[in-house]
């Protein structure tokens, strides 16, 4: 396929010629399925749109024509810029728009009834789109779909949710080619068999590399703290990288450290540098604002989360800092291509560790970067809540036959082994609600014809089963604006943090500094107040876990015991941790015992993720209260899990037994909070429970106490009810990650390393300091956690400048 006189015009006054994967997108532009893996900045975005741009620029096609699909919105914002410049330029009659949570209602509805040529979506606005019953006329003509960073989507519910709509848009449009873009696949494979229609193939394009990344650590003035995770010492460093570059992206792992930093660095910005923020908690307003203003090249830094994470094509920045360590390989990669957005320029970033801790596992990061090495945590078998909602969203756009939609099922990768069983389990599931439920009116939604075809048994509940698609599981949050009629919206606060204020209560938001005035209809008023020290929303959002791969560089590089990558200050401290004690390794398991201030400490370095650790001490400590060792409590970190109590432990090993691990744990949890969390979550994506209703929304309170009644009837009723499988399941892979605590147990077996000592460890030390364990609050705050650091460090035998 040549490209059609228009745009070859238009790369040629501008001195462009297309890539060779680029080429061959085009050559192979018929294949049913094909994934293209080329580097950031390598036109792979262009690549997937030129076959569609081609196909479309002698007018002919009616309708849509391809969808695009991105997992943020603001990707598909800078997608359509990118689009509608050439577009324009050469005159093509081609049609571009959104379609995403911040489109109107009223252009949602013209957009089915007139679609575009090419329309840029969402995977839940197509969940959506394709629960209507004219779906089969939207989208008749349609040719090709576009998933842009399917990695990023491969790993969630939200690609499980997106190939289950795709099998469904195959049946519609029996034509449709599918295209998936990323520039970080750590298995081309597993992304391939996603991709397709199973059982077919789907080839697979590697675009060249590209130059090597210029990354390294950032030389800082201060020593990073034994705790935290916010990156506050190095605001000085940050601003002086800033100055001396265009445009510095600045990404953090959480929206709340975000925050804080932003703050940080205004109240530093001495010269008054044009700073911005932005992140999904924000207000679509704030957001915009920001993307403009980083296009027009206004901004000198912008603080960002996981929203500016994929595919922005923002060629003026020049450098990517990341603050707190990158806990994937993976994610790392993706923020280091933001940098220096073209072919064959080498992205530069600088990595700011928050922590002592996390200085090892950045360096682990770098070496793995420049080894080319990836990480992926892709589960090959499809979520059932999810396919439950899929059964929902497809019922509302009219009558279907069990047989043809588990065969459509059945050809999504994740789904492939799925069992009819198992999908009449969900499929009766939606109809009725299940055994224990089934007398309730509110959930018999499905109706079995006499044709033996299945359809809603009320019409009108289409509308409640839109308002709750979607497997994102919100926060619970509340709206914030300025007070008054008309009041400029900021974005939204957790609930839960809502409800700790008080009238006169500060805190951050978009960077800025607000007092909370009151609430009103579920809108957090409040008023601007710049001049107070303030409070932090404590977003939630997503906190990563430390990836296996990385966990085991970093243990690879502390048993080496060469540590002449790191900063003196960390050099220091992993020496004396060799000398006192000795380094984990991989393939064993570090325990180490000592006294401190008359309780008894055990940690354990199992390097497995947060949650997991968090299990592990869970586990840990309900064998040492059967064993009579009397634990106190404990504290996790990514890396290891700190116990106290009022007796030694003077064996390890049976406290960290795989026997009888699993009974131990569906013991503990049965009454647990995280399995009736986790079940409110499944509830939520199945359908069960509504979060949505025309004109208002549940409150989290009113979701949580509706899901605590449902799971005790359940669990007392019908044990065996689908949900509470799902709920099982998804508690061992989530909130609780028991996967990974199995796996390190299994790897390890009695490979126990028993370190007993007479003080704190140097490694052990900085557990202490970690929130939950040093409950200092106050202005001295920051005073008393360095005296505590240094008290403990001397402890542990480090003297400190």
């Amino acid at each position: 396929m040549d490209l059609p006189a228009p745009l070859t015009r238009y790369f040629a006054d501008r001195g462009w010629s297309l890539h060779p994967h680029q080429q061959d997108m085009l050559d192979r532009s018929a294949e049913p399925s094909l994934l293209l893996i080329a580097p950031t900045g390598g036109g792979k975005t262009m690549a997937g749109f030129l076959p569609t741009l081609t196909e479309l620029a002698d007018g002919t096609h009616e309708g849509l024509h391809t969808l695009y699909v991105s997992p943020l919105k603001a990707l598909a914002n800078d997608i359509k810029r990118n689009l509608r410049g050439p577009i324009e330029e050469t005159g093509l009659p081609i049609r571009v728009e959104d379609r995403t949570g911040d489109t109107s209602q009223t252009q949602r509805k013209r957009q089915r009834a007139d679609p575009p040529d090419i329309l840029l979506t969402t995977p839940e606005s197509l969940a959506l789109m394709i629960s209507y019953p004219d779906a089969a006329r939207t989208f008749a003509g349609l040719k090709r779909i576009i998933i842009d960073e399917i990695h990023a989507l491969a790993e969630g519910k939200r690609g499980d949710q997106l190939m289950l709509c795709l099998s469904r848009l195959q049946t519609l449009a029996p034509g449709l080619r599918r295209v998936g873009l990323s520039a970080t696949v750590d298995d081309p494979g597993v992304i391939a068999h996603y991709l397709a229609r199973h059982p077919d193939p789907c080839p697979i394009l590697h675009a060249d590399p590209g130059p090597a990344p210029d990354i390294a650590m950032l030389s800082t003035t201060d020593a990073p703290p034994w705790a935290g995770a916010g990156g506050r010492y190095a605001i000085h460093d940050v601003l002086e990288e800033v100055k001396r570059h265009n445009t510095t992206l600045i990404f953090h792992n959480t929206r709340a450290q975000a925050e804080i930093f932003f703050h940080n660095l205004w109240l530093a910005n001495e010269d008054d540098l044009p700073i911005g923020i932005h992140h999904g908690a924000l207000s679509r307003e704030a957001r915009l604002k920001v993307e403009s203003a980083m296009v027009a090249g206004e901004l000198k830094a912008i603080v960002a989360t996981g929203s500016l994470d994929l595919g922005i094509d923002w060629g003026d920045v020049d450098l990517v800092i990341q603050i707190g360590a990158p806990k994937k390989v993976k994610s790392l990669v993706q923020r280091i291509g933001r940098a220096n957005h073209r072919y064959n320029a080498p992205s530069k970033a600088r990595l700011v560790p928050a922590n002592r801790f996390e200085v090892v596992e950045c360096v682990a990061a770098l070496d793995a970067v420049r080894d080319g090495t990836l990480d992926g945590d892709l589960r090959l078998d499809g979520p059932r809540d999810v396919l439950c909602q899929h059964i929902a969203c497809i019922a509302c756009a009219g009558d279907f036959a069990e047989d043809v939609l588990f065969a459509e099922i059945r050809s999504v990768g994740p789904y492939s082994t799925l069992t009819r069983a198992e999908f009449d389990d969900c499929l009766n599931f939606v109809a009725t609600g299940g055994y224990a439920l089934r007398a309730y009116d509110r959930f018999q939604r499905l109706k079995q014809r006499a044709d033996g075809t299945w359809g809603l048994r009320d019409p009108r509940a289409a509308r409640q089963i839109r308002m709750n698609l979607g497997t994102i599981i919100d926060t619970d949050t509340l709206k914030v604006r300025y007070k008054g009629r008309g009041g400029m919206p900021l974005g939204e606060i957790e609930e839960g943090f809502a409800a700790t204020l008080t009238r006169g209560d500060t805190f951050l938001m978009g960077g800025k500094v607000v007092r909370f005035e009151g609430l009103r209809e579920l809108i957090v008023e409040v008023s601007p107040n710049p001049n107070k020290e303030p409070k932090v929303a404590t977003f939630m959002g997503y906190k990563w876990a430390t990836s296996v791969h990385l966990a085991d560089r970093i243990q690879r590089i502390l048993h080496a015991g060469d540590f002449a990558a790191f900063p003196d200050h960390t050099r220091e401290w992993l020496d004396l941790q060799v000398e006192r004690s000795r380094m984990p390794e991989p393939g064993r398991l570090l325990a180490e015992t000592f006294p401190r201030d008359g309780r008894h400490h055990l940690c354990v370095y199992g390097f497995c993720g947060r949650n997991a650790m968090q299990t592990l001490g869970l586990l840990m400590t309900r064998r040492m209260e059967e064993a009579g060792l009397d634990p106190l409590g404990f504290v996790a970190t990514d890396y290891a899990v700190l116990i106290w109590g009022l007796k030694p432990v003077t064996d390890v090993a049976p406290l960290l037994a795989n026997d009888g691990i699993r009974e131990a744990l569906d013991g503990w949890l049965q009454g647990n909070a995280v399995m009736k969390r986790t079940f409110r979550n499944a509830a939520i994506i199945a359908g069960l429970i509504d979060r949505n209703f025309p004109g208002k929304r549940a409150s989290g309170k009113q979701a949580t106490f509706s899901s605590d009644i449902l799971y005790d009837t359940l669990h007392r009723f019908d044990p065996d009810h689908l949900m509470l499988r799902i709920t099982e399941e998804e508690a061992m892979r989530g909130h609780i990650d028991f996967g990974r605590v199995e796996l390190l147990l299994d790897t390890v077996g009695d490979r126990i390393d028993h370190v007993p000592l007479n003080r704190v460890s140097p490694l052990a030390a900085p557990l202490f300091l970690e929130m939950g364990k040093v409950p200092i609050k106050g202005k001295a705050e920051g005073r008393m956690m360095q005296e505590e650091a240094e008290r403990l460090m001397a402890e542990a035998g480090l003297p400190l400048d």
